[in-house]
């Protein structure tokens, strides 16, 4: 009893700590300020007991030292699929970064442009129409997948946060009764997700403190090289076209992305682990195809006339922090599935893959064909591009 009234006693004065300073933070990581809800979203991604068995959090596939997407160099090399908490199961893509995908609007199609844009996930599954928030439904997917952080129901998790030590954290957040594993599962699970997605759209995920930044600020001077590659990737090598590198209409930085789906004509990647897995999540075997947008599309029940247009495409990510790396030696992987191995690898795809012997693409269907695969870059141009794209990671200081 006295452990309910100290709890409960502790619950009132932290949220009165909090009501009292509604802006202020309560931790500034990397000196960047966190509000109270941004730390219950950091304190919940980088919780390794809420899967199950516990071992895995959000940060195992999402870490902040390579930009928020894998941080195992092995892995990266080679299969570029994470296995999950039980790690003989994994998924059937890569990480994507948890960074710089919070503007990603709901689901929707674009008539005049003939394009899908926004929601989460490679293929959009995580829509925001149930939510009304893409980037909070993709929060609380890993959790309950079975080859991810395998958790068989939402209350499992919620067990496991109340058993933590940022419980009171949570109530004072959200409010008195807010976590509630008994009478309220989808409410406090929801809320989960809604505090993970605001962790997600801190400054510390997405400072906007890359070279770039500090240019576009009239802080910092672009070397030849890196404006060169600059404008390349503004003009002949069509970049910017998905990755808007232009500021926005009120000054926004940009995102480097404009949130739609595109087929680049990846190959396939041999050294995916879901090619292996098990029937019961791969019935297809080696023959399994990487659907993208269409295959959930076609999902979710779409008819033909709508999915057969997206097979194959994938979301198209940010740029921002694509090289971020902790060592020079470090692998990143790049494109939905991981097959390439360095960012000159994939530009060079990009720029040749009309042109020059490459494997066939996954899904023959879709390809781009108007804006990659017979750019004209000769290899100091490929260079530059890859140059100017370092500029965009995040830390940089004059």
């Amino acid at each position: 009893m006295r452990s309910n009234w100290f709890l409960l006693v502790l619950q009132v004065l932290l949220a009165f700590v909090l009501a009292a300073l509604p802006s202020a933070s309560i931790v500034c990581a990397n000196g960047l300020p966190l509000t109270p809800m941004e730390e219950l979203g950091k304190a919940l991604f980088f919780d390794s007991n809420l899967s199950t068995p516990p071992g895995q959090a959000c940060a195992a596939c999402h870490a902040s030292q390579v930009g928020f997407t894998g941080p195992d160099s092995l892995i990266n090399a080679t299969a570029a699929v994470y296995p999950g908490v039980i790690h003989t199961r994994t998924g059937n893509r890569k990480p994507p970064s948890a960074a710089y995908g919070g503007d990603s609007p709901l689901l929707y199609y674009d008539g005049a442009e003939e394009v899908w844009v926004g929601g989460m996930f490679w293929d959009g599954r995580a829509t925001g129409w149930t939510l009304g928030d893409p980037l909070a439904e993709q929060a609380l997917g890993p959790f309950l997948n079975s080859l991810e952080q395998n958790s068989p129901q939402a209350r499992l998790v919620l067990l496991r946060v109340a058993r933590s030590g940022y419980l009171p954290l949570f109530e004072a957040v959200w409010g008195p009764g807010s976590f509630d594993f008994v009478r309220d599962v989808a409410g406090t699970y929801e809320r989960i997700g809604r505090s993970i997605a605001a962790y997600e759209r801190s400054a510390e995920v997405n400072p906007f403190s890359s070279k770039f930044d500090a240019y576009l600020r009239d802080e910092a001077t672009l070397t030849a090289e890196e404006q060169l590659g600059l404008e390349l990737f503004e003009g002949k090598a069509m970049c910017s076209a998905c990755h808007l590198s232009q500021p926005g209409p009120a000054g926004e930085p940009p995102l480097f992305t404009d949130f739609t789906y595109d087929n680049l004509g990846v190959p396939r990647n041999p050294e995916n682990p879901f090619y292996t897995m098990p029937r019961h999540w791969n019935p297809a075997g080696y023959a399994w195809v990487d659907l993208g947008l269409g295959g959930f599309l076609m999902s979710a029940g779409s008819p033909e006339t709508v999915y057969l247009t997206e097979l194959g495409k994938v979301k198209v990510p940010s740029l921002r922090n694509v090289d971020m790396r902790p060592a020079p030696d470090f692998v990143k992987a790049y494109a939905h599935n991981g097959c390439f191995k360095s960012l000159k690898e994939i530009v060079h795809f990009y720029n040749t893959r009309d042109v020059e012997v490459w494997p066939p693409p996954e899904v023959a269907e879709n390809v781009n064909t108007d804006e990659l695969g017979d750019l004209g870059l000769t290899d100091a141009e490929e260079d530059a591009i890859v140059v100017f794209m370092r500029t965009l990671t995040d830390g940089y200081t004059p």
